[in-house]
């Protein structure tokens, strides 16, 4: 990984992939990793976004630090906002192809906001009111790169720690951004995520190779740009092999024999500071690795950091079945251990795994039946709890996860009975 954080220039990334795997194998055996599930979820492209009114991003209300490093001005570039005055990204950004890209950018993020960030917004500040006061840090496995959402339902954490599969990303030469091909493929690789609220990994990965982006945090830069936030600094950070979060300094030198045992339990990260518009300042962590019991058996890394981060409230969302199936125990049970709140869609814990005397649940949305290619995962159970006219399901203003139409999503909000303090 390498940062060069003067010239700062992004790295896109992808999200959650999806299972091809029909049967569930012992886990102990070497079966099916995150790395085997190659995004085979691919819906019907919905009809072309009608245009809308320009939506100008968040206006900070508190006195902004300077971008020293550039990296705000990279997110701005990036997410079709206005870069500094007077940098060369401001230069680049003057000319035709990047004020076309913006202008499109500004109709798309403007519909999103309608259909997606307003209502979820409104949503989140009644429904997650009280577990946002107790949620300081906010845990989001198999998230990808997917700081939009996490953000939107909960505003005020102040620690965002999320895991993927996807590469954390190089910091390509500043030639990527003055790439012709550049927009264009963010532009084709954001498509699916304001349209579908998820990204297609496989789409992506084609879109962006072209432009040597390969990568999750120019992503989250970019939705942290979106959302009204600040950039502060970003920088190459690692777990040692006893969870232990670790600064990268030097990454030139070529490591001994004994040091390349030692990386192979290392997990590579990225730290993000950020500013919201209130001023106040948060901290988001990614972290690539392999979230299956397979490879949590070669390194624990993962599973000792999450451990130290006390009390968790936890959201998961289009995380493709996996905590469904036997070799993903491993984070199913540590969620289950450590968390005080579950904010998740169907593809996230089955209710199966749920203790209920330890467990209250609040239900959202509407319970459809997986899309085709999860068809197997279909729960019965949720959907004997979604028609139980004593305690029926709340509305959910706006669409989630792979049934992503609004009419056919569903949010299931679990609480700890008696939540645990350390």
């Amino acid at each position: 990984m390498r940062f060069s954080l003067p010239s700062l220039v992004p790295v896109l990334g992808l999200l959650a992939a999806c299972s091809n795997s029909s049967t569930e194998q012992a886990a102990t055996t070497k079966t099916e990793t995150m790395a085997d599930t190659a995004s085979k979820v691919s819906p019907a492209s919905p009809a072309a976004p009608a245009d809308s009114a320009t939506l100008p991003p968040a206006k900070a209300t508190a006195q902004l630090a300077p971008d020293t490093a550039g990296v705000q001005g990279v997110a701005n570039y990036l997410a079709g906002l206005p870069p500094q005055t007077g940098t060369s990204l401001a230069s680049l950004a003057a000319q035709p192809a990047w004020q076309y890209f913006a202008k499109d950018q500004d109709k798309s993020w403007a519909k999103y906001r309608a259909t997606h960030t307003d209502p979820m917004e409104h949503w989140a500040a009644t429904e997650l009111d009280s577990v946002r006061q107790v949620s300081p840090t906010l845990f989001y496995p198999f998230s990808g790169p997917d700081f939009l959402n996490a953000f939107t339902l909960f505003p005020t954490s102040s620690t965002y720690v999320m895991i993927g599969l996807e590469p954390v990303g190089n910091i390509p030469t500043p030639d990527n951004l003055a790439n012709p091909v550049l927009l264009g493929a963010v532009k084709k690789s954001l498509w699916s995520v304001l349209n579908f609220s998820f990204f297609r990994t496989n789409d992506m990965a084609i879109d962006l190779k072209s432009v040597n982006l390969d990568g999750a945090v120019p992503l989250i830069m970019l939705f942290a740009a979106r959302t009204g936030n600040h950039l502060q600094s970003v920088r190459p950070v690692q777990l040692d092999a006893q969870g232990q979060l670790q600064e990268v300094t030097d990454t030139t030198r070529a490591p001994s024999a004994n040091q390349k045992l030692a990386l192979a339990k290392v997990i590579p990260g990225a730290e993000l500071k950020i500013q919201a518009a209130d001023g106040t300042e948060k901290t988001i962590y990614y972290f690539s690795a392999d979230l299956s019991d397979w490879k949590l058996g070669t390194t624990s890394a993962p599973l000792k950091y999450v451990r130290s981060l006390g009390p968790l409230t936890t959201y998961v969302k289009s995380a493709t079945y996996l905590m469904h199936k036997s070799y993903f125990s491993k984070i199913r049970n540590l969620v289950l251990e450590r968390s005080n709140y579950l904010l998740q869609d169907d593809s996230g814990i089955a209710m199966k795994y749920f203790p209920k005397s330890a467990w209250q649940f609040t239900y959202y949305g509407t319970y459809r039946r997986p899309i085709n290619h999860f068809a197997k995962q279909y729960q019965p159970e949720l959907t004997t709890a979604y028609h139980d006219s004593l305690r029926r399901a709340r509305p959910l203003p706006f669409g989630t996860g792979y049934n992503w139409r609004q009419t056919d999503s569903n949010l299931l909000l679990a609480k700890r009975r008696t939540p645990i303090s350390k």
